[in-house]
């Protein structure tokens, strides 16, 4: 017999936020398919308010409220049983980050928990990144958000250690990431990584995902250093507008990938790796997961 459920997720990021609706379809005898039935993104930037005057300006609350009026609509539409919205650097920074959240309570009903950035990259670990995981290898998984970029270390399928940085794509892009603060994460890296041999990355994050489309590789195949540094001068060898009309990206793709770029291209040089796989998971995918595995282990209580 088949049984189906649907999650959803909502991830407010610095740059953008996003909407996962997913179906989960079980059958005995048959692994859990997650299938993603719909995914809406609106590119609202609270970074570019909260990392330069420390709080959400009125305009982006007013843009969040209909956002998440928008997204509670569609989830009725979708018949949603549950979901989450997680809200990552921009909110939990922002001086009033907790007032909005609550304003937008009131006017959506939408409920915002606001996450630190080590119960971020334990939610996306919840993902399928088992299913990549050797026990006999070594990897590096970097996240690069438009706050924050975390890191976490994984050797004989096991987490070694895990760190978040306030470097990410819309910090970098205003100017307000501090020289030490990115010493500081080359340093960590390098120590962390200094005593495994072959380390691999694992990138996620809607900007090496763009990049992994681009590259026309097959699924699970990874890319190499190689690759991602001609990418990234070629990149940097167009203007914000020849991104857009020439490489075809979005118009607030087109400038945060030039960051996002860098910290990948370093954080491989860094490790010493020679490739990074993209299994094109993100926060909105752990979120589901983690409903799910709750929901599962509510079961058997």
């Amino acid at each position: 017999m088949i049984k189906q459920r649907t999650f959803a997720a909502i991830d407010i990021g610095s740059n953008a936020v996003r909407l996962l609706v997913s179906t989960i379809t079980e059958k005995e005898g048959m692994e859990t398919n997650f299938r993603k039935t719909s995914l809406v993104r609106v590119p609202i930037r609270l970074g570019a308010d909260v990392f330069l005057k420390k709080k959400v300006s009125e305009k982006n609350t007013t843009r969040m409220i209909d956002t998440m009026h928008a997204f509670n609509l569609i989830m009725k539409s979708h018949g949603v049983e549950k979901y989450k919205a997680c809200a990552t650097s921009a909110m939990r920074e922002a001086e009033n980050g907790a007032e909005i959240a609550s304003i937008i309570k009131e006017k959506s009903g939408i409920d915002i928990e606001i996450i630190d950035g080590s119960h971020e990259a334990a939610i996306i670990a919840a993902t399928d990144l088992h299913a990549l995981i050797q026990n006999d290898c070594n990897y590096l998984y970097v996240d690069v958000g438009g706050g924050s970029t975390e890191y976490t270390m994984y050797s004989n399928g096991k987490t070694v250690t895990s760190r978040s940085f306030k470097v990410g794509t819309v910090r970098m892009m205003e100017d307000l990431v501090e020289h030490k603060t990115w010493e500081e994460m080359q340093q960590w890296v390098k120590d962390i990584t200094k005593e495994f041999n072959d380390i691999d990355l694992i990138g996620s994050g809607g900007n090496i995902n763009n990049i992994f489309k681009t590259s026309g590789k097959k699924t699970g195949k990874p890319l190499s250093l190689k690759y991602l540094k001609e990418y990234d001068e070629k990149l940097n060898s167009y203007t914000y507008e020849e991104r857009i009309t020439e490489l075809d990206l979005k118009n607030d793709r087109a400038d945060v990938i030039i960051p996002a770029s860098k910290i990948y291209v370093n954080s491989m040089k860094w490790a010493k790796a020679n490739w990074i796989h993209v299994p094109q998971i993100g926060l909105a995918d752990g979120i589901i997961k983690s409903l799910y595995n709750e929901s599962k282990r509510r079961k058997k209580a």
